[in-house]
């Protein structure tokens, strides 16, 4: 049965497996969580562009049709690299900038993301393709992914970081915030807590699956759907761990069909 293969350095592409699963509830997903190199962001470029190349083989050995790279900062650091090497559909993940800019009312706009999204080209070229007019803050945002892998949303520690990144914002007169990490929606009640209501906070995440079932749908052979379609998760962690965040980021309809396997990655 053919499928869809989404994946992230962790949990955090769960929050584009959910939108995915809500366009396309009949198509089997395969999803994986490299868990145990989680995070990427403070790895080199060329660290993150090595290891994400294994992790597309490796759902490609799972004879998956279309890939989707739910991780902003492996897209920044080898989504080309992947669509050079790999003759399918490949749909990456980028700071939704534009949309914050065509909204924004200040003529300010805010990207929260990991260091490593910032540094890659793909963000370089974004900004000078729409950051026209307007004034962009950059904020680093290192240490969040490692408080939604460890299931913290809302705690003090998870509170402090947020804080300590976003306090300044709505002060500068910024009124769009953008998501630049698929971790960060789990965090969206604590982020808009901290902002206030007079910054809008932007998740590219439906936006991607859109992309997503319109490249699956353009498919030349269409792949058959399934009655019941499978919800495959490989960790390169622990596997009950892995099930215990299914169920406190998906729920527990979603953990409970999960097909949750260890995987390993060639060295």
């Amino acid at each position: 049965m053919a499928s869809i293969g989404i994946f992230d350095s962790g949990v955090g592409g769960l929050s584009v497996w959910r939108e995915i699963a809500f366009l396309l509830p009949d198509v089997d997903l395969i999803y994986f969580a490299d868990q145990g190199y989680c995070p990427y962001g403070p790895r080199t470029l060329p660290d993150i562009r090595q290891r994400v190349e294994k992790v597309a083989r490796f759902l490609l050995a799972q004879e998956i049709e279309l890939l989707v790279v739910a991780c902003n900062t492996a897209s920044a650091a080898a989504l080309s690299h992947l669509r050079g090497l790999f003759d399918l559909p490949i749909v990456g993940m980028e700071p939704a900038l534009k949309p914050a800019v065509e909204k924004t009312n200040s003529g300010k706009v805010a990207v929260m993301a990991t260091p490593a999204t910032f540094q890659g080209e793909p963000f370089g070229r974004l900004m000078a393709r729409f950051a026209h007019g307007v004034q962009v803050f950059v904020q680093p945002c290192p240490g969040l992914v490692e408080q939604v892998e460890q299931g913290d949303l809302d705690g003090p520690a998870t509170q402090r970081l947020l804080h300590r990144y976003l306090d300044g914002l709505p002060a500068q007169g910024v009124d769009e915030l953008v998501l630049g990490c698929t971790h960060y929606p789990f965090l969206r009640p604590a982020i808009e807590a901290v902002v206030g209501a007079g910054v809008q906070v932007i998740d590219p995440a439906p936006a991607v699956a859109r992309q997503a079932r319109r490249l699956w749908e353009r498919l030349e052979t269409k792949p058959l759907t399934s009655s019941v379609p499978q919800r495959r998760f490989y960790t390169t962690g622990p596997a009950e761990r892995l099930r215990q965040q299914l169920w406190q980021l998906l729920g527990p309809k979603a953990a409970h069909q999960a097909n949750v396997q260890t995987a390993s990655l060639h060295e």
